[in-house]
């Protein structure tokens, strides 16, 4: 697997989530889902709309880890989602593919798939960084740490037993490598 970045930029996070948002609904729900609750992207395709429809939060237990995790949805997400089922049924997978499985059921994008449109968006509007379908969950940590400085919080959130290797995974010590090599001397 390849080691992929948080987008740490703004201005780079706003263009790539509005250039989802025109472009694929679908995906751009999956981004917001990433981006603001920071699960991982196994988590997110496994979700049905009756798993969000009239929910404060997500109640799951991790693909992963197996561990039962209860996050909020955040109001600026919640409203994307209520807009998102509109019209959809309880059982279906919130984000689905056009495909179906071979019995004809619905089923949900594959993590190829998502990898793969959330590359080509990043490429459409010029983001050169690695990136991939752990970015969102790189750049949820990234932007909490940024903003609350609780590596403590983020240690939970993502079940992470050090704070050296949450920094590290949301590229705060990346960040200071660079900052203190740009100004050794």
């Amino acid at each position: 697997m390849r080691f992929v970045e948080p987008i740490r930029d703004k201005e780079q996070l706003e263009e790539l989530t509005n250039y989802l948002k025109e472009h694929n609904e679908r995906d751009y729900i999956m981004w917001m889902i990433g981006i603001h609750v920071g699960i991982r992207i196994s988590d997110i395709l496994k979700l049905k709309v009756k798993d969000v429809r009239k929910q404060t939060h997500l109640k799951i237990f991790e693909q992963k880890t197996n561990k039962y995790k209860r996050v909020i949805i955040p109001p600026k997400l919640r409203k994307e989602l209520d807009q998102f089922i509109k019209g959809k049924k309880d059982n279906e997978f919130l984000i689905a593919s056009r495909e179906k499985t071979k019995t004809g059921k619905q089923r949900s994008i594959t993590r190829k798939t998502a990898w793969t449109n959330i590359n080509k968006a990043a490429r459409a509007i010029g983001y050169r960084e690695k990136i991939g379908t752990h970015s969102m969950r790189k750049t949820f940590g990234y932007h909490y740490y940024k903003k609350y400085h609780s590596v403590g919080d983020l240690m939970v959130l993502f079940n992470h037993a050090e704070e050296a290797t949450t920094l590290r995974y949301i590229g705060i010590v990346q960040d200071q490598l660079d900052n203190n090599m740009a100004n050794l001397y």
